[in-house]
Parts: C-alpha cells; structure tokens; sequence
C-alpha cells in the first residue's frame, strides 16, 4: 500500500507527521471556528458583528479544504481555497458599502434597522 503511495506522489516519499496533528484536528478546529461564526452570525445584532462571523465561516471552510487537499494530496482544494478568498473579499467591499449606507440614513449599525428601509 505504501508503494502505491510513494509512486503517486511527487515528492518520491509520505508526508512527515507534523508532530502528530492529524487531520481530524484540523477538521475539528475547522468545524469549531464554523460553528461559532453561525452563532456569532445568529445571535448578534451589529452588522459588522454579523459580517466579522460572516468572514470566520468562510475562514473556517478554507482551512478544511486545504486539510482534505493536503490529505489526499491533490490541489484541487487549494485553488477552492482562492475562490473562496475572492468571494469573501467581494462579501467584505459589498457589506461595508451596505454598512456605511445603513450608518448614513439612520446612523444605528442595528441590523433590525434594514427592516424599515423602504426603496
């Protein structure tokens, strides 16, 4: 099974164990750091707030793509990764022209606020 490994890989040899961290930690500091942005997301009512746990979210599915890319070695997770990068950086320009319109007609970053916007 090891040689089948070794053929496969570019490095001609298994990864080294970085100091026994596997991937289920990385899973389990990745599914952490989600769960919290959504509790964070759910329960708070500042928009900066909401879109700071917005971001962890988005952080926290990064880090379990690159640990399932680094598992199976294969970078396909990685260039998932970028993507992800560019759509979190489109959801932060997008949500601080929302915020500064918002803080602008009703001067509150209270996110019940947007309920009585009328366009």
């Amino acid at each position: 099974m090891t040689a089948l490994f070794t053929a496969t890989l570019a490095q001609g040899e298994l990864p080294n164990v970085m100091s026994g961290v596997t991937l289920y930690h990385f899973l389990f500091t990745s599914a952490a750091m989600f769960v919290i942005g959504l509790i964070g997301f759910l329960t708070r009512r500042n928009l900066i707030i909401m879109f700071l746990c917005t971001e962890l979210m988005f952080q926290a599915a990064g880090i379990a793509l690159i640990a399932f890319s680094r598992f199976w070695m294969n970078h396909t997770g990685e260039t998932f990764v970028i993507f992800v990068l560019t759509v979190a950086a489109a959801e932060a320009a997008m949500a601080l022209a929302l915020v500064v319109l918002l803080f602008r007609r009703k001067e509150t970053l209270d996110s019940s606020a947007w309920r009585e916007m009328k366009g």
